[in-house]
C-alpha cells in the first residue's frame, strides 16, 4: 500500500507544470520602455546615402542604402512601424528575442539561461578625424542591460562605409555571445542577383553567380586559419535585375575584414525582401563575455554604386589603397622567387646565378623561398624543419647575410620566406614545446603538408612567432621583404592554454595573430610583407592592413590565371596582387603558353618570376629584359589606377582590362584570347573606358615589332576608342597584347 501511496504521488508530481517542479521560478515583470523622439540617422558619403529610422518605441530600422539623397529626413513621414506578424523588419542590429525570429546579428545566452535581447536607442554622437566622418549609435537592453553600440565610419569619396558593433556585458555574472556580427543590411529590391566567389588549392577566385531565392544563403569558412582558401568573405549583390553587368545598374558589394572562420547570411523574407548579416561565424565559438567586458567585431566594409560591378570595384580599391593596405598604392619591386626554380635544392652558388639573372633581365628583388633552414632537422622536403628557424649550414655555410650583401651588389633587394605558425612532428621545438600545438587532449593530432598549427591563442605562442619574424630579420643588417605562409587548415582543435574556454579558440586565434602582426608592423615599419597561405587562403580586408601584398595563387599558369586574376579583382586592388611569370610545362596544370602571354598577364599585377632562369634561351631572356623594363614604365597605372574590367574570361574567348590613371591622361589597356575563336578577322572590339572623351590619347602596342592593331602609333579620341573603335586582332588562343595610352 504504501508502495502504491509513493508512485501515486510520483505521477502526480510528474504532471505537474515544469515551472512548478523547479525551485527557482520565473517571475513576471515588465520594463517600461522609454519613449524617444522619431528621427533619421544619415551616414553619407559623397554619393552614397545609409539612412537608419528611430522609431519613438526606440528600435531602429535601415530604410535606405544606395543613392545619396538631399533630404532624408523626408523619412520621418514614413507612416510604418517595423514591426508585423513576423517581427521586425528591417532592424538595424536584429537581436534573438522579442519579436524578431529572422536571422540575427546578436545572439546572446544570459547566465539564467534565457536567450532574450531587445536593443534600443539610447543615444548617438557624430565626430569627424581626417575627413572620416564617424556615428556611434548606443543600444541598450532594458531587462538585462546589455549595451550594444553600432560604429559607422564614413570615408566620403571612397563611397564606402565601414561598420563594426560594440558588445558590453554590464552585469556581474558572465554571458555567451552564440552570435556577434559586425553588421546587417536590409535591402528592398525586385531581384538580388548574389555574386561571390569560391575554389580550392590552385584554384582559388571561381565565380560564380545566383539568383537568390527565398529562405537563407549562407557563405561561409569554418577552415580557422585559411579564410579564402574556398570560398571569400566578399559579396556583389545586383539589384533589380538577373544580368551581372561591369557597367550599368546598382550593385552592392560588401567583404568582411576578418581572417577567421566567417559567415555571411542572406534571407530573403517573405515580403522579398532581403537581410544580410555578416560577421564572424558562430562555429563552436559561443564567446564568453565576462562582467565588464567588451567584445569588438571586425569591420564589415559596405559600398553602392549605380554604374554596375565596376563602379563597386572601383569604390573599393580607392579606399584599400589609401586606407585597407599597408603601404597602399606604393609601387613594389618586380621579383624573382627561388621556389619553382629551386624548391628545397639549393646551394649558395645556385642563388646567386639565380640573382645575376634576374639583375641581367631587369628585376629588382630576389626572394629565397622555403628550404634555407634546419639542421638537425633539416629542411630537405616538407617533412621537418619547421619550428627550427637556424640557417642550414650545410646548404648556406656562408649564411643568410651573405645572400643579402650580393644581391644589394647586385641592385636587388632581398626577401625570404617564413611559415611561423607552423611546426613539423619532426623538430626541436615540437619536443620542447608539444603543449603549444592545437590539439585535442586524447585525440590524434592530424597533420597536413606534414605538419601541425602553433596555438596563436597563447601569448607564450605570440611571443615566438613574433620572435620568428625578429630573428629573421637580424640574419641580416637589410632584409627588404618576408613571404608569410601559412599551408594547412584547423582540423580537430582545441587549446591547452584556454581550457575549458575553447569556445574561445577560433576568435582569439585570429585576434593572436592580430597582436603579433601589429607589433612587427611597430618595430619594422619599413619590411615589405607578402601575405601567403598555400596561395590565396589569406586573401582578407583582415591581414591588408599589414601586408603590402598577397600570393595570389600557387597556380602559376597563366590561363588559369586569367580567371583567378579577374575575380580577385573585383574586391582587391591591384596593387595587392602577386603575379608570376612561370616555367613551361606548367608545374602545376602541365599547359604550355608562349612566354609573351604568360608576361602580359603576370603584368596586370605586381610582375614576378617563379622559374630557373638559366633554362631560358638568350632569345627568352631578352623577351624578358624588354617586357620587365616595359612594365617598369607603366606600372604606376597598375598600382594606383582605377580598373575597368573590358571582357571576363567566364563569359567568352576574350579578357581584357584597363587601368587609368586619376587625370585620365595615362592608360594601359591588357587583352588576351582564352579561348580559340574562329571569327576573328575583323579583330575583337573592346569598348574602352574611363577616358576623357574629347582628348587625343597615342596608343603604343608593347613588347612587339608588329602590332597587331591597325591604329598603332597613332592618335585617337577618347569617345573613338570608348565607342568600340579599338580593335585589335586575336587570331587564336594565347595570343595577346598590352598597349599604353597617352593623352596628347
Amino acid at each position: 500500500m504504501k508502495r502504491l501511496l509513493l508512485e501515486f504521488f510520483a505521477m502526480a508530481l510528474m504532471l505537474l507544470p515544469l515551472e512548478a517542479r523547479k525551485t527557482q521560478k520565473f517571475t513576471h515583470q515588465t520594463i517600461a520602455i522609454p519613449r524617444v523622439q522619431k528621427q533619421v540617422l544619415s551616414i553619407e558619403t559623397a554619393h552614397t546615402s545609409l539612412v537608419i529610422l528611430v522609431h519613438e518605441n526606440g528600435t531602429l530600422q535601415t530604410v535606405h542604402y544606395g543613392a545619396k539623397l538631399a533630404h532624408p529626413e523626408e523619412y520621418l513621414a514614413l507612416n510604418a512601424s517595423s514591426e508585423d506578424y513576423n517581427g521586425d523588419r528591417g532592424a538595424t542590429y536584429p537581436a534573438t528575442g522579442g519579436r524578431y525570429i529572422g536571422e540575427p546579428a546578436l545572439h546572446v545566452k544570459y547566465a539564467d539561461g534565457t536567450h532574450n535581447t531587445e536593443l534600443y536607442y539610447t543615444g548617438h554622437e557624430n565626430s569627424e578625424k581626417d575627413g572620416v566622418q564617424t556615428t556611434t549609435i548606443r543600444l541598450r537592453d532594458y531587462v538585462t542591460g546589455l549595451r550594444v553600440r553600432l560604429i559607422y565610419e564614413a570615408y566620403g569619396q571612397q563611397d564606402v562605409i565601414a561598420a563594426h558593433a560594440e558588445i558590453l556585458n554590464p552585469s556581474k555574472q558572465p554571458v555567451q555571445l552564440i552570435q556577434a556580427a559586425s553588421s546587417a543590411l536590409y535591402i528592398d529590391a525586385d531581384e538580388y542577383l548574389l555574386t561571390h566567389l569560391h575554389g580550392s588549392w590552385a584554384a582559388e577566385m571561381q565565380l560564380d553567380h545566383e539568383l537568390l531565392g527565398h529562405d537563407v544563403k549562407l557563405i561561409e569558412s569554418r577552415r580557422g586559419v585559411q579564410a579564402t582558401q574556398g570560398n571569400n568573405p566578399s559579396f556583389m549583390l545586383s539589384l533589380n535585375t538577373r544580368e551581372f553587368s561591369e557597367t550599368s545598374g546598382e550593385v552592392i558589394a560588401g567583404s568582411l575584414a576578418w581572417s577567421g572562420n566567417y559567415r555571411l547570411s542572406f534571407e530573403k523574407d517573405d515580403a522579398h525582401r532581403l537581410n544580410v548579416v555578416a560577421g564572424i561565424s558562430p562555429h563552436a565559438s559561443a564567446y564568453p563575455l565576462g562582467p565588464e567586458e567588451v567584445f569588438v567585431t571586425p569591420d564589415m566594409l559596405w559600398t553602392w554604386s549605380n554604374a554596375g560591378a565596376g563602379g563597386a570595384s572601383r569604390n573599393l580599391h580607392r579606399w584599400a589603397r589609401k586606407y585597407g593596405v599597408y603601404g597602399g598604392g606604393t609601387v613594389n619591386p618586380t621579383l624573382l622567387n627561388s621556389w619553382e626554380g629551386a624548391y628545397f635544392t639549393f646551394t649558395t652558388e645556385t642563388l646567386l646565378r639565380m640573382m645575376d639573372d634576374a639583375a641581367g633581365m631587369g628585376l629588382e628583388m630576389f626572394v629565397l623561398d622555403d628550404g634555407w633552414f634546419g639542421n638537425e632537422y633539416p629542411r630537405n622536403n616538407d617533412d621537418a624543419g619547421l619550428g627550427d628557424w637556424e640557417v642550414n649550414v650545410k646548404k648556406l655555410p656562408e649564411g643568410i647575410d651573405y645572400l643579402a650583401q650580393y644581391a644589394h651588389e647586385k641592385g636587388l633587394k632581398f626577401g625570404i620566406w617564413i611559415e611561423p605558425e607552423m611546426v613539423n612532428p619532426q623538430s626541436n621545438l615540437a619536443h620542447a614545446h608539444p603543449e603549444w600545438v592545437i590539439q585535442s587532449p586524447g585525440r590524434e593530432i592530424y597533420q597536413g603538408r606534414n605538419q601541425w598549427i602553433l596555438d596563436l591563442s597563447n601569448p607564450a605562442v605570440q611571443d615566438f612567432v613574433f620572435g620568428i619574424f625578429d630573428r629573421t630579420m637580424s640574419l641580416a643588417p637589410n632584409i627588404d621583404y618576408i613571404k608569410w605562409d601559412c599551408n594547412r587548415v584547423v582540423q580537430s582543435f582545441g587549446s591547452p592554454y584556454l581550457g575549458e574556454a575553447q569556445d574561445k579558440f577560433y576568435v582569439d586565434y585570429c585576434q593572436g595573430l592580430y597582436k603579433v602582426m601589429r607589433r612587427i608592423r611597430e618595430k619594422y615599419p619599413k619590411v615589405m610583407i607578402q601575405c601567403c597561405s598555400s596561395g590565396g587562403g589569406r586573401i582578407d580586408y583582415g591581414s591588408l592592413p599589414y601586408c603590402n601584398e598577397v600570393w595570389t595563387s600557387d597556380n602559376t599558369d597563366a590561363l588559369a590565371r586569367a580567371y583567378i586574376q579577374y575575380s580577385m579583382s573585383l574586391f582587391y586592388p591591384a596593387c595587392v596582387m602577386a603575379s608570376h611569370v612561370s616555367a613551361v610545362p606548367n608545374h602545376q596544370t602541365g599547359n604550355v603558353t608562349p612566354l609573351k602571354f604568360r608576361f602580359d598577364m603576370a603584368c596586370a599585377g605586381r610582375l614576378g618570376m617563379e622559374l630557373q632562369p638559366r633554362n631560358l634561351s638568350a632569345e627568352e631572356k631578352a623577351l624578358a629584359h624588354r617586357c620587365i623594363t616595359s612594365y617598369k614604365q607603366y606600372r604606376d597605372l597598375v598600382f594606383t589606377g582605377d580598373l575597368y574590367r573590358l571582357a571576363s574570361p567566364y563569359d567568352g574567348s576574350y579578357f581584357g582590362l584597363m587601368y587609368v590613371s586619376e587625370d585620365q591622361s595615362r592608360a594601359v589597356v591588357y587583352t588576351w584570347c582564352t579561348h580559340f575563336e574562329p571569327r576573328t578577322v575583323g579583330g575583337k572590339a573592346f569598348r574602352l573606358q574611363g577616358l576623357d572623351p574629347a582628348r587625343q590619347y597615342k596608343v603604343v602596342e608593347q613588347n612587339v615589332d608588329q602590332s597587331c592593331w591597325w591604329g598603332n602609333g597613332l592618335s585617337f579620341s577618347g569617345d573613338f576608342l570608348m565607342a568600340g573603335g579599338f580593335n585589335p586582332i586575336l587570331p587564336r588562343l594565347y595570343s595577346s597584347a598590352i598597349f599604353v595610352l597617352e593623352a596628347q
